[in-house]
């Protein structure tokens, strides 16, 4: 099973800058409630491969017309795209909500510690399905979630229902396309034939004043025609 990433989770809490003083208040929060969420995420996931037709500034993809320059971008050259869902659980949700209401700095660390579980169970997934598709001759690229540059959070329902989401997973989406649970994602994964050509997480994001952003990757033009 995916364990949180501990280095990932101080980053999320700003405690990976250069120079910074070690709290070790911080320190045993993190350790603390990093652990009771481990103990308490229930991760699930589904996914669901679909054949790719790629268009001039968009993509037909599960009976969905999606015009967006940015995933067309990152699809380019791939012959078929998966649709894929995690989420931790509404567990990890109720275990966020109580330490908001008891104990605020512990529902920061919580939310830091399910952002660093919930990439790690994805990365875990990934690897899964790069396993189903390697004896093809095909690679995966990184996810590229709804919300992400111009793919709009409006097709969260159709890749939900596409996916079976609700009934497999027991994951929605709000009216305001926000996921239920909190602590999940959706994703796009293109498949190439191309080893080489991986383009995706900060490097290819122009959302360069990120708090988030990792310091050791060039930034890519999101908006280059493909």
């Amino acid at each position: 099973m995916a364990r949180i990433d501990w280095a990932e989770a101080r980053r999320y809490l700003g405690l990976h800058r250069p120079g910074g003083v070690v709290d070790e208040a911080l320190e045993q929060l993190l350790e603390r409630w990093g652990r009771e969420l481990e103990q308490t995420a229930r991760p699930r996931a589904v996914w669901r491969r679909f054949p790719l037709q790629l268009e001039a500034d968009g993509m037909e993809l599960a009976g969905m017309s999606i015009p967006s320059r940015h995933l067309r971008r990152h699809l380019n050259g791939c012959t078929g795209a998966y649709l894929f869902a995690a989420t931790l659980g509404a567990e990890v949700d109720r275990l966020i909500r109580r330490c908001a209401v008891t104990e605020v700095s512990a529902a920061v660390v919580c939310q830091a510690c399910a952002a660093s579980l919930l990439e790690a169970y994805c990365d875990e997934c990934g690897g899964r399905i790069a396993g189903e598709v390697a004896e093809e001759g095909l690679w995966l690229r990184p996810r590229f979630s709804p919300g992400y540059g111009d793919f709009s959070v409006d097709f969260q329902p159709a890749l939900l229902a596409a996916l079976e989401a609700q009934k497999r997973i027991g994951l929605t989406a709000s009216q305001a396309r926000m996921l239920i649970p909190t602590k999940s994602v959706t994703a796009v994964i293109g498949l190439s034939p191309d080893p080489t050509c991986r383009p995706g997480g900060c490097a290819s994001c122009g959302k360069t004043d990120c708090a988030f952003r990792r310091t050791d990757v060039t930034p890519q033009n999101p908006t280059q025609g493909s």
